[in-house]
């Protein structure tokens, strides 16, 4: 079957790594679980064999025929995945979701995702490691930004371990990674969502000014003094509770 550039496709296709990877997610009978570009079935056969009641999403048509001709009572949902509705996809309880995601899509596919987090239980993903270390990352790192502190707002994040290229076919010309994403059942909510990814946009397109002057349109000074931050350090300085502050205090100023 041709591969399709365009998905950004790479079949998984080591045995070790393919059971290295179940032994991750450790499906048991009673999940629910939601896969994620199956390709050709690397993982599908393992998920069904432990009878967990499955779904699976495929964009490629061919491809989604040839699971349903391998599979004959798997769900399968021929779909892009980041326009499905996960809500939908809820069967009176939240749903685990699993998949080697195409590297061009992965990061606004999170992004999705954590917007349907009330219907998910946890996420265990093959992403380039690049990615994986940037949701990990700490504030002080140079990895660290946007997505770390957004995936962190809303779930534990969890780098599993690494996969060399020769796991895949055609082999990409990065190395991938595992990482469980476990959304938090109890955390600081901050006011309004919106108000933080503008605040975040805003600081990170200006990472290596002062946080005075990467927020200066939204922010003064004085504010930031009120808000027990520095007004001298740098975007990547600051932690997930101080940018809640800053988003809160941006929500309230709006209010009056």
């Amino acid at each position: 079957m041709t591969v399709r550039k365009r998905f950004g496709q790479h079949f998984l296709h080591d045995p070790n790594t393919i059971s290295r990877i179940l032994h991750a997610i450790h499906p048991v009978i009673d999940d629910h679980i939601v896969e994620i570009g199956p390709g050709r079935g690397a993982l599908t056969r393992g998920l069904i064999e432990c009878g967990c009641q499955l779904q699976v999403i495929e964009i490629d048509r061919d491809l989604s025929a040839e699971l349903q001709r391998k599979f004959a009572c798997l769900d399968v949902i021929c779909s892009d995945a980041l326009s499905v509705d996960y809500t939908s996809l809820k069967a009176g309880r939240p749903f685990r979701v699993i998949g080697n995601l195409p590297y061009n899509i992965s990061t606004p596919l999170l992004f999705r995702l954590y917007s349907h987090k009330s219907v998910i239980s946890d996420m265990t993903f093959m992403l380039q490691e690049e990615v994986v270390d940037r949701i990990c990352a700490s504030p002080g790192t140079s990895a660290y930004g946007r997505l770390s502190i957004m995936s962190q707002y809303h779930c534990m994040v969890e780098k599993l371990f690494t996969v060399p290229p020769e796991s895949f076919s055609p082999m990409p010309g990065v190395t991938s990674a595992m990482i469980r994403l476990t959304p938090h059942q109890q955390y600081i909510a901050v006011r309004d969502i919106v108000c933080l990814q503008e605040v975040l946009i805003s600081a990170f397109n200006a990472r290596r000014k002062t946080i005075r002057n990467a927020l200066k349109t939204l922010l003064s000074e004085e504010d930031l003094d009120k808000l027990g931050i520095d007004s001298r350090i740098r975007p990547d300085q600051l932690g997930l509770e101080d940018y809640i502050r800053c988003a809160d205090q941006i929500w309230e100023q709006r209010q009056q």
